[in-house]
């Protein structure tokens, strides 16, 4: 694939990754009707547990539509690294490049985990352990993903967005690290760490693709610049 063609694709690809995202989480969401689900008490993963009546921490999982769900994690997974990784090899060099490569293909197989081995406390203990350690993996990978991208210069974009992206990187790993403070609120925490990265997925999208866009032909091949 030439250069010129892999920057407008990344932002297609991470546009279209927060889109099934938000979607997938919202279907089987409604889906799930007995008791109702609750996006500030639930946690994401009780939308992919298979098994319907588990009872855990209080809370009863029932979620018809958990293929749905476990679908839309391995291809949260695969888009959002095709995105990150495409963007790292059009506009970085070096280290730069190969850690945002390292940190999407870590994330990539943590999501794969997740949406493969559910986190139902009813499962093998080795199922359960994946689902965990590949989701902590991959918020971690992606969160950080989005520190670099303000933190580089690579990208070539306002200095607007690269604050944007250091502060959405930055709140959704402290969010992620108070999801066990209540269970009243781990939704929330545990989406303000989720949410973060697909938020940044869906302005860097924009940002790249109206960039691109906006400049001439001959100018939409960037020089890579160094961190």
């Amino acid at each position: 694939m030439s250069r010129k063609n892999r920057l407008p694709l990344a932002a297609v690809v991470l546009l279209l990754n927060a889109v099934q995202w938000v979607a997938s989480e919202a279907v089987a969401a409604a889906a799930w009707t007995s008791p109702p689900y609750s996006y500030a008490t639930n946690y994401i993963s009780d939308l992919g547990v298979p098994k319907c009546g588990t009872h855990y921490q209080g809370r009863t999982i029932c979620s018809p539509d958990h293929v749905l769900m476990n679908t839309s994690f391995i291809a949260q997974g695969v888009l959002f690294a095709t995105g990150a990784i495409l963007l790292a090899l059009t506009l970085l060099t070096g280290r730069a490049r190969r850690t945002v490569v390292a940190l999407a293909a870590a994330h990539a197989v943590g999501f794969v985990l997740v949406g493969l081995f559910h986190g139902s406390p009813d499962g093998p203990a080795y199922s359960r352990a994946l689902h965990v350690g590949g989701a902590a993996v991959a918020i971690l990978c992606a969160n950080t993903i989005a520190i670099l991208a303000g933190s580089l210069r690579g990208l070539q974009l306002p200095y607007a967005y690269r604050v944007f992206s250091i502060a959405v990187g930055a709140l959704g790993l402290l969010s992620e690290a108070f999801v066990g403070a209540s269970t009243s609120t781990a939704g929330i925490f545990e989406r303000g760490g989720v949410y973060s990265w697909l938020l940044w997925s869906a302005v860097t999208g924009v940002c790249v693709l109206v960039r691109h866009l906006r400049r001439p032909v001959a100018a939409r091949m960037p020089e890579n610049v160094p961190a």
